[in-house]
């Protein structure tokens, strides 16, 4: 009788969708992180890249073993197929494997172009009945802009993010991170997990959209619905928020902190660490509606008293006083601290030298990690489209 290890069993745990199958016709970011995620979960994801491949392979530097390090995290635990769609016999080809193989394709090419080729949900709902068809496009399903393209600076400009960061008086700023692109790949998964979720009831397949426009509009819900009740649109607050004061960054004698006094028994405490407990008396800063009234005066004082001391000083007087803060850490900072460490989120990629963060879930403790190698450029071409697939088709996600 074989036995399995123990080890196995936790490798085992960590890929619940081993046995899914998972087409991506997609370039840039959010496809690829959306097939990331099924991938680094167990799934066999086929990469179909034209014959120059996703352009993220060049968005560097820096470059790591042949290709932009943009694109080698994105795209671990994959297979990558050259398909030249403007060629009738090889797209025959790719429609094959779907109609064969295929659990779920994922799309993000240009609006109307699966149309055109006849790899839209429709067509290919047709060929194989239980797939589910995910389209992520840039200004959703329908609408005056649903044929127009659309990038992550350009949604968080459009979806009003953009609006409400950066500082009062000064430009509007982009956030750094990709937060469009990869939230829109977050709710790909999402509706695909839910679609999968009723096939297995009925075995029936489905069309799943998602949009980035949708997805940058979801980040600012919680604005949104003040603006809503109010019909005041806000103005930019920083490190800082509308609705919660004292609720913001400091600069420190040396560096910044953050300290998120976001009730009133903490904004006792941080008075008396400041070395002001008569604050919590003043009518002004008496309750919460009161200090973001006054969150001028408040600030202006925090702004002084905290400018005077470094950065340890007041974590471990704000910490001993258990008032929520935190340095501001540079990328260098996060990446080396202990507790990244402790929670094994930096990861080597297998037969490599590259380290990247792997996905912020685990199961029963332990986190899903790296099977693969990005995969060059048209490396499974041969086997996957060349020839005809033998595999039997999955209609269910294995247990």
């Amino acid at each position: 009788m074989q036995h399995t290890s123990e080890a196995d069993q936790d490798e085992q745990a960590t890929r619940p969708f081993e046995g899914l199958v998972v087409v991506e016709l997609g370039h840039s970011v959010a496809a690829p992180f959306a097939g990331q995620i099924f991938g680094e979960l167990g799934a066999t994801v086929i990469k179909v890249e034209k014959h120059d491949g996703d352009a993220a392979r060049a968005w560097g530097p820096p470059f790591q073993e042949g290709a932009a390090t943009l694109f080698q995290t994105l795209n671990r635990n994959k297979q990558s197929v050259v398909c030249d769609l403007r060629d009738p016999a090889q797209t025959d080809a790719l429609k094959r494997l779907i109609a064969e193989r295929a659990d779920v394709v994922l799309q993000n090419l240009r609006p109307g172009q699966v149309e055109t080729l006849g790899l839209d949900g429709a067509a290919l709902l047709a060929l194989r009945p239980s797939l589910i068809y995910c389209n992520m496009g840039a200004f959703g399903r329908t609408g005056p802009l649903r044929h127009r393209p659309g990038y992550d600076p350009l949604m968080q400009a459009f979806g009003g993010i953009m609006s409400t960061t950066g500082e009062a008086g000064r430009p509007s700023v982009r956030v750094g991170a990709s937060i469009v692109d990869m939230g829109t790949g977050m709710w790909a998964v999402i509706g695909v997990l839910a679609a999968l979720w009723q096939r297995q009831a009925g075995g029936q397949g489905r069309v799943v959209d998602v949009s980035l426009f949708e997805t940058a509009a979801t980040w600012v819900s919680l604005i949104a619905s003040q603006v809503l009740a109010s019909g005041e649109a806000p103005p930019r607050y920083g490190s800082g928020t509308a609705s919660i004061v004292p609720y913001k960054g400091y600069a420190t004698s040396d560096g910044e902190i953050v300290v998120a006094a976001g009730n009133d028994g903490l904004f006792r405490s941080l008075a008396r660490v400041v070395g002001h407990p008569e604050w919590a008396e003043d009518p002004r800063f008496a309750d919460n509606p009161s200090r973001v009234r006054h969150q001028a005066e408040l600030y202006g004082m925090l702004d002084a008293i905290f400018a005077l001391r470094p950065t340890a000083f007041w974590l471990e007087q704000l910490e001993a006083a258990g008032l929520p803060c935190s340095p501001v850490n540079d990328m260098n900072q996060m990446l080396a601290h202990p507790q990244t460490e402790a929670l094994g989120l930096v990861q080597r990629v297998p037969g490599t030298a590259m380290d990247f963060i792997g996905l912020p879930l685990s199961f029963d403790g332990h986190r899903p990690r790296p099977r693969s190698r990005p995969p060059a450029l048209g490396e499974h071409t041969e086997t996957l489209l060349r020839q005809p697939a033998t595999m039997t088709p999955t209609t269910e996600i294995q247990e």
